[in-house]
């Protein structure tokens, strides 16, 4: 019995006790315009700046206006640590959302949203929607896969551990 109680210590404390998560995904640490910012004219262009560089390719920046249109223009530019996305002349007055899915460092993508509020209404026209528009609010949605069937994969080889620790423990008459 003492033999099957160190086993399962053991197994925990591996489990448990290892190696973490990986915690090299990359992070926002500015914008500008800035979260919560308050403008009178509305940017050129939107820059999102990570603490790592960001990987050219498969890197999405919208600016999505107060009654749902796009304000985008062109393709997205990293320079460094930096995401750049050009923008149109804003139309309406009203909060904005500058919505991301860049490919972080480590391969992984990762996605959020920086708010402004443009106080007085500009001239501009909107950009169409993306045609990838629907997806991408799916997947920033969805948060990636979930940790269940990692606490599954736990579980089994915790159990699969104490039968083999039982089986191979029996002395042998």
């Amino acid at each position: 019995m003492k033999r099957l109680m160190a086993v399962a210590v053991l197994a925990l404390a591996a489990l448990f006790g290892g190696a973490g998560t990986a915690l090299a995904h990359n992070a926002l640490v500015s914008s500008d315009p800035p979260e919560a910012a308050q403008l009178a004219t509305g940017p050129r262009e939107v820059r999102l700046t990570f603490d790592q560089p960001v990987r050219e390719g498969y890197n999405t920046v919208n600016v999505v206006g107060p009654d749902g249109t796009y304000w985008t223009d062109g393709q997205v530019r990293v320079e460094g640590t930096s995401v750049i996305a050009p923008v149109r002349e804003l139309g309406p007055a009203g909060a904005y959302t500058v919505g991301y899915r860049v490919l972080s460092n480590d391969g992984h993508p990762v996605s959020g949203k920086v708010t402004f509020t443009l106080t007085t209404p500009g001239k501009g026209t909107p950009a169409p929607a993306p045609q990838n528009a629907d997806q991408q609010a799916q997947s920033e949605e969805s948060g990636g896969m979930p940790i269940w069937p990692w606490i599954a994969g736990a579980v089994v080889l915790v159990v699969l551990g104490l039968v083999l620790a039982l089986r191979l423990g029996k002395p042998k008459a």
